[in-house]
């Protein structure tokens, strides 16, 4: 008896018991409990001081569940196999479940949105997830902190109950929590706790779609969707229409049936092939056989470029001559206003769009196509505000500007697109394009290029080259416009009295020098009014043949392209050159007058800058530039032959 160091008494079912107890092997019990995390608390029992264990005491509910998680995970296990005995309490209530097999069930809302439950079952009751869910990413705070948590706890603990909880793997969360993280903003969950989707949100459930541990309910719509729109060789071939004056090449087809696709689905989308692969054709074939089917009971517009208008009047009128088109553009243009609803095409710029809004926005379009859609990449810009308000039915964006490269502009276009797809703009930069561009985080870009993938298509012109002829010319048409058009059409007028008078005194024969040198200024008014020796000239600061150039040569440079550029004109070949100096493109010059002309045909053939600024009269003949693959005639020359020999410099073009 001397090794016992207390005697107590417990009463229990009517009997009273003496306990010897071993005060050194009690305290070493006591730190063993401790040492597991647990906190000693005194409490009466039957009248008597008694010391209980729990957790928490100083901790929020979940960080006291996860201790006993713990606790009874693995520390439990140790005591037990060193020899303790335990027993379970009937007030000991916690349970922690591991579910396998989760339901997920999609519903129609109606309107085209979806609603998702997600859940388990425990005990025959359905437990929705989705509003446990919302809680840990309001505790988080931020998505930085949500991925940390994400990647450094292997699992999560959620409340079913009060005293149930649920114990769901890290893996299994992360592609639920990238959807709820971009609706996290706008309470995503209605009053029944189901997440509401649009069917661009619909789409992007196409990771869970395919999860094998989940059960689905209602889902196969949304499933074959994601199917299609994934794999493109899911999506079926249409028959171009009729009275197409051009035969669709392989991939173009396949463009008309991207967005033929697109359309039947009510989704929209960038077409944004390489230039010169023909995004006009592609979207001239749709529009044309959405009027052959009668589904275009409204007239689309063209929003493009002031610069390319000329182009999408004369290739409509070429390859779609039953479409009727009607151009809204120059000072008259307000008398064709009430037109607008007997035409097919509606033809107008961007600048104009912002001008006559009042009449434009109480229009409804069957299309609404942005050409060169990077012009709404500001989306703050009152031009880019008044596009958000066009209405119509289906949207379509063009451009060949690789939008990836352009995170910035990309948010604006889809928010013209599809709005909410992207999230608001704040949420696009914090979850992509900050962590994209700032951290150059590979793993949010994977995401994001997942995300686009169905909605823009893309092709290189590396991609199609078997498919393209050897060269391929496009002819740009511009329009001249306020002081230019002005200009020309008055040195035109005084030319025309000059020549004629001349005619009448020497006769036709002996006036040549008069009439090329009228047709000179003529050319010269078209390339760059400085280029003309007028007082007058000198006051026009407007050239929409350069403002053309230099919308297309930093776009083509983004695609690879390795361009010459050929101008008879000296001068305007050192207008040009102070126009890339300011928007910061390297390039190299061959004129009559350059000295060192196999040092600037190198740094053009080694790679070294991607333009080769060319006088035609320098660089006509006797070069041989393998490197090239474009060539831009900045003003056509006299002489064709001349021409097509300066062309021939590039062998790939």
């Amino acid at each position: 008896g001397e090794a016992h160091s207390a005697t107590s008494q417990l009463l229990e079912d009517d009997a009273l018991y003496r306990v010897h107890r071993y005060a050194e092997d009690e305290q070493a019990a006591v730190s063993e409990l401790l040492d597991c995390g647990l906190e000693a608390k005194e409490e009466k029992t039957f009248g008597r001081d008694t010391q209980m264990f729990t957790f928490g005491v100083q901790q929020e509910s979940s960080q006291t569940i996860w201790m006993w998680h713990e606790f009874l995970e693995h520390d439990l296990p140790e005591l037990e196999a060193r020899g303790w005995e335990v027993r379970r309490d009937n007030r000991f209530s916690l349970q922690i479940d591991e579910v396998d097999d989760w339901d997920a069930r999609i519903e129609d809302e109606g309107n085209q949105w979806f609603s998702l439950v997600l859940g388990v079952q425990i005990n025959g009751v359905n437990v929705n997830l989705l509003p446990l869910m919302l809680d840990i990413l309001s505790q988080a705070g931020n998505v930085s902190e949500l991925q940390r948590r994400l990647d450094e706890e292997p699992i999560f603990l959620l409340p079913a109950t009060a005293s149930r909880w649920v114990k769901v793997p890290s893996d299994r969360l992360k592609p639920i929590f990238e959807i709820l993280v971009e609706l996290y903003d706008q309470q995503p969950l209605n009053d029944e706790g189901k997440l509401m989707l649009s069917p661009y949100q619909g789409v992007q459930l196409g990771d869970l779609l395919n999860d094998p541990g989940l059960r689905w309910h209602g889902s196969k719509e949304l499933q074959e969707l994601y199917r299609r729109l994934s794999d493109f060789t899911g999506i079926e071939a249409v028959a171009p229409p009729t009275d197409f004056n051009a035969e669709l090449r392989p991939y173009q087809q396949e463009g008309l049936n991207w967005l033929h696709f697109l359309r039947e689905f009510h989704f929209n989308g960038i077409l944004a092939d390489d230039m010169g692969l023909g995004k006009t054709v592609q979207t001239l074939a749709l529009l044309l056989m959405e009027k052959q089917a009668g589904r275009m009971d409204k007239p689309c517009l063209i929003v493009a470029p002031t610069s390319l208008m000329g182009n999408w009047r004369r290739e409509a009128h070429h390859f779609s001559p039953q479409l009727k088109v009607l151009l809204l553009h120059g000072p008259d243009r307000h008398a064709d206003f009430s037109k607008i609803p007997e035409h097919d095409l509606i033809l107008t710029t961007y600048p104009l769009v912002r001008r006559d809004q009042d009449v434009l926005l109480k229009q409804e379009f069957h299309y609404v196509v942005l050409d060169e859609a990077q012009a709404v990449k500001n989306p703050k810009s009152q031009t880019a505000q008044t596009v958000f308000l066009l209405r119509g039915k289906h949207r379509l964006c063009l451009s060949g500007t690789p939008m990836e490269n352009h995170l910035g502009e990309l948010w604006s276009i889809f928010h013209f697109l599809m709005p909410g797809f992207l999230g608001t703009l704040k949420q696009f930069n914090q979850l992509y394009r900050y962590p994209i561009e700032r951290q150059g985080d590979v793993m949010r870009q994977d995401q994001l290029r997942k995300r686009l993938k169905p909605f823009m298509l893309r092709r290189r012109k590396s991609d199609v080259v078997e498919e393209l002829p050897e060269k391929n010319e496009i002819v740009s048409t511009v329009m001249l416009e306020n002081q230019q058009r002005d200009l020309y059409e008055s040195i035109r007028l005084a030319m025309d009295a000059k020549v004629r008078e001349e005619i009448g005194r020497k006769g036709l024969a002996r006036s040549h020098i008069m009439i090329l040198d009228a047709l000179l200024k003529l050319r010269q008014v078209c390339c760059d009014p400085r280029l003309v020796a007028l007082p007058r000239a000198r006051e026009v600061n407007q050239s929409a043949k350069l403002e053309l150039l230099l919308d297309m040569v930093p776009e083509m440079i983004e695609e690879g392209r390795k361009i010459l550029i050929f101008s008879q004109f000296t001068k305007m070949l050192a207008i040009i050159e102070d126009e890339l100096n300011e928007i910061g493109i390297e390039y190299t010059k061959l004129t009559g007058q350059t000295r060192k002309r196999d040092e600037a045909i190198e740094r053009f053939q080694s790679g070294e800058v991607p333009v080769f600024l060319i006088s035609l009269k320098a660089g006509g003949v006797g070069l041989n530039l393998t490197a090239a693959d474009t060539v831009i005639h900045y003003d056509p020359w006299w002489n064709p032959a001349a021409e097509n020999q300066a062309t021939d410099r590039a062998h790939r073009i």
